[in-house]
């Protein structure tokens, strides 16, 4: 009797089940990448990226990082499907396809973030506080009321130490030539940001109201000058005048209601789509 392993356990082992490679992976991996397909699609359009940059107003660097399959300067997942979006349409493809491919390799649709990092580096300073100049018209004429009243009843004062000098009927009075005081006159009202219906033809008036979902905003007036830049919550308004141009850029375009020059703009924007709009005195035609 021998103390040790048995014969059959010097025998090699052998897999129960035979290795099986899944290939489903390798299908979906054979498909090119969306950059590569918005790529080869301007190329065949014969469109330069300045070309597409130029129509769809996406700068020039989202657009070579987005063909390269860099989407971390978009600002999210959010503003990269609107990226995407417009670029498709712009070099004649359906954009459906590509974003389910890109909803597919980042964990679904995304969830709506806020706006505001998307252009830091366009922020130049924020807004700054106007003036109350109702409030300083309304104390201006206080205080002349004020100076008048007292004025007059100092007039008065002085008058009747020397009335009671002698008894018999009063002599008529005559006109005492002093100016009466003047009537306070109402500070003109504060103009309303809703009130565009009659908006003046020598200028351009945009009004912006977020009516689906909150959207950042910035606004700036035909000089460069920044009129607003920041987040436009649901329901709030935003009302912008110059004399030439507004350039306006919607972070989510397609939850706010655009009135320019008193007339509704009826653009269809999408949900989660970046827009950068220009208008004059004449449109509400893009400028």
């Amino acid at each position: 009797m021998s103390i040790g392993n048995s014969s059959e356990d010097d025998r090699p082992s052998t897999p129960d089940t035979p290795d099986v490679t899944d290939t489903s992976d390798a299908r979906e991996d054979d498909r090119p990448s969306i950059g590569r397909v918005l790529q080869q699609a301007r190329v065949d359009a014969g469109l330069t990226v300045e070309e597409v940059s130029t129509s769809t107003r996406v700068r020039i660097p989202i657009v070579h990082a987005i063909e390269e399959d860099d989407f971390s300067r978009c600002g999210g997942d959010v503003y990269a499907r609107g990226h995407i979006r417009t670029l498709a349409r712009a070099v004649g493809l359906d954009p459906e396809a590509l974003i389910e491919q890109y909803d597919g390799e980042h964990g679904g649709r995304p969830s709506p973030t806020p706006a505001a990092p998307l252009f830091e580096a366009e922020r130049i300073r924020p807004e700054r506080r106007r003036p109350n100049w109702t409030a300083a018209m309304v104390a201006a004429i206080v205080a002349v009321i004020g100076f008048v009243g007292f004025t007059l009843f100092d007039g008065d004062k002085g008058g009747s130490r020397t009335s009671n000098v002698a008894e018999g009927p009063a002599p008529a009075q005559k006109p005492s030539g002093k100016p009466k005081p003047p009537k306070a006159v109402a500070p003109p009202p504060a103009p309303s940001e809703s009130a565009i219906a009659a908006a003046p033809k020598d200028k351009v008036t945009v009004k912006l109201t977020a009516t689906g979902d909150k959207s950042w905003i910035s606004a700036k007036a035909r000089d460069g000058k920044l009129l607003f830049d920041g987040l436009l919550e649901k329901g709030a308004s935003k009302t912008f005048q110059d004399d030439e141009r507004l350039d306006l850029i919607l972070g989510n375009a397609g939850a706010i209601e655009l009135f320019v020059n008193g007339k509704k703009v009826e653009d269809e924007f999408e949900d989660g789509q970046v827009e950068r709009l220009s208008y004059t005195k004449g449109d509400p035609q893009v400028g």
